[in-house]
């Protein structure tokens, strides 16, 4: 049982902020918020490599959905341990052997001798993703004052979009540079082979540079200050806090903590009573469907369906980017009003819009319409991702569960999210060569419809709220 600290202890608040420091928490949401940029990055970079993987190991589209899903493996297993070892262990040493794991991927594809080597990599990666996908969001969640949590945690998808958007325009870029060169080297060489065949060791190894920066930052932050309460460390969690939000806001928000905490000894099981039961089932829809509305098909298989669209690949890398650009603005926009619009409008009525841009997607593929046509549906269906699902889902995972039980919680959710992503991305290249590019639209259409009538019937609204506050309104 968690023991009640007196807030007025002296030593508790040793050097602690008076009124809190915004840049203290700054900091502690920028470096979190790295993992995401790592997790976009990962999961964007495989973008550019499909076709020069398939053409140099001879891959049939089974092969090549595995070689698109096989992170997604790690991510499985990564996010089914990431809630037993952060509750037992803190959140603070898993992301660092998350940001470990992702540059050993990194530098795992970029020198790998095999296409067995470059799976085996792809996996390690996804450990890292898995990890960070239920950590990041889940601490920043933790230091976030209620009425900045939305966008400071809205703030870890901005730099998920971020990571996309860098992976497209350094895949974009060294395609770019291996084309014009290489033609310096003769068309045969190994200088020639390097720059143009394996243009894609190169395109993985750049994650080594952010994986690195990640790792090392995150020995200058905190650990959570939930967490420290939970294990009896209420000294050091109160001087945190009150580093955030100021000493008297501290008092209170330690308070509320032990109160919830003196209800701990929580199961799994829990989350299948009434009250957490519907807040486990909002979360696991969130993460299925949000997989199954297509967004990271178009993120993995981007410059695929462009070039089914009428584009080369020069010209499909390019206009990815542009995609990247309008998730980025409009992430941007999402994040700077998700706090005053609330979550459950943005999520509502942006699916609602990307229902309809998937189905006339779908149409103008079905009927060969000019390339251009498709490419501005497509931005229309980023733009509207972007600022509702996308958004939304993680901060609304990493809020509504109890403090007790959050780790474990989040770790059910994020797997059903990766077990859906994986299961998407393998079989999306068999599909649409059976069924056609446009099929695969209609699909998500379809979910996305259903989807949208699911939030508007079972999602609350949580803009405002203390943590605490959520979980009383699951149980009332």
């Amino acid at each position: 049982m968690t023991t009640i600290i007196r807030a007025d202890a002296p030593d508790a608040l040793a050097g602690a902020a008076g009124r809190g420091s915004a840049l203290f928490l700054g900091l502690v949401c920028l470096v979190a918020s790295i993992g995401g940029l790592l997790f976009g990055f990962d999961t964007a970079v495989i973008s550019g490599t499909f076709g020069f993987i398939e053409a140099q190991y001879g891959l049939n589209k089974l092969e090549v959905g595995w070689f698109g899903s096989s992170a997604l493996v790690g991510c499985l297993l990564g996010a089914a341990v990431a809630g037993t070892l952060t509750d037992r262990f803190g959140r603070k040493p898993v992301l660092i052997a998350a940001a470990a794991f992702f540059f050993l991927c990194a530098l795992g594809c970029a020198i790998a001798p095999s296409f067995t080597a470059i799976v085996a990599a792809r996996i390690v990666g996804g450990l890292g993703v898995g990890m960070a996908s239920v950590l990041a969001p889940m601490y920043i969640s933790e230091f976030s004052p209620p009425r900045l949590r939305g966008r400071l945690v809205a703030l870890y998808q901005l730099s998920i979009v971020l990571g996309i958007l860098a992976a497209y325009f350094s895949n974009w870029l060294l395609l770019g540079f291996a084309q014009g060169h290489a033609d310096a080297f003769g068309s045969a060489g190994w200088l020639h082979r390097t720059l143009v065949a394996e243009v894609w060791r190169g395109m993985f190894g750049v994650g080594m540079v952010p994986a690195a920066v990640f790792f090392l930052l995150l020995f200058v932050v905190p650990e959570s200050p939930r967490w420290l309460l939970k294990v009896g460390k209420d000294a050091l969690a109160l001087q945190i806090l009150a580093r955030v939000s100021g000493v008297d806001t501290a008092r209170k928000e330690v308070g509320e903590i032990q109160e919830a905490l003196l209800h701990d000894g929580a199961s799994v099981v829990e989350l299948f009573k009434p009250g957490l039961r519907m807040a486990l089932m909002v979360a696991l829809a969130l993460s299925i469907f949000g997989q199954m509305t297509g967004v990271n098909i178009v993120v993995y298989y981007g410059p695929t369906i462009l070039e089914a669209a009428g584009f080369t690949l020069g010209n499909a890398m390019q206009y990815q980017v542009a995609l990247g650009v309008i998730n980025f603005i409009f992430t941007l926009i999402a994040i700077w009003k998700i706090d005053s619009w609330g979550r459950r409008p943005l999520l509502i009525w942006g699916l609602a819009v990307v229902t309809l841009a998937m189905a006339g997607t779908a149409i103008l593929l079905l009927k060969g319409a000019p390339a251009l046509w498709i490419v501005l549906l497509l931005c229309i269906y980023m733009a509207c991702e972007a600022l509702s699902i996308c958004a939304v889902i993680w901060v609304l995972t990493a809020e509504i569960f109890p403090n007790r039980i959050r780790g474990r919680a989040m770790s059910i959710t994020i797997f059903a999210n990766w077990a859906t992503n994986a299961l998407t991305a393998f079989f999306f290249p068999w599909y649409v060569e059976r069924f056609g590019m446009h099929a695969g639209f209609f699909s998500f259409a379809a979910v996305c419809f259903v989807a949208t009538l699911f939030f508007w019937k079972f999602v609350p609204e949580t803009k405002g709220r203390s943590l605490e506050e959520i979980e009383r309104h699951w149980l009332a």
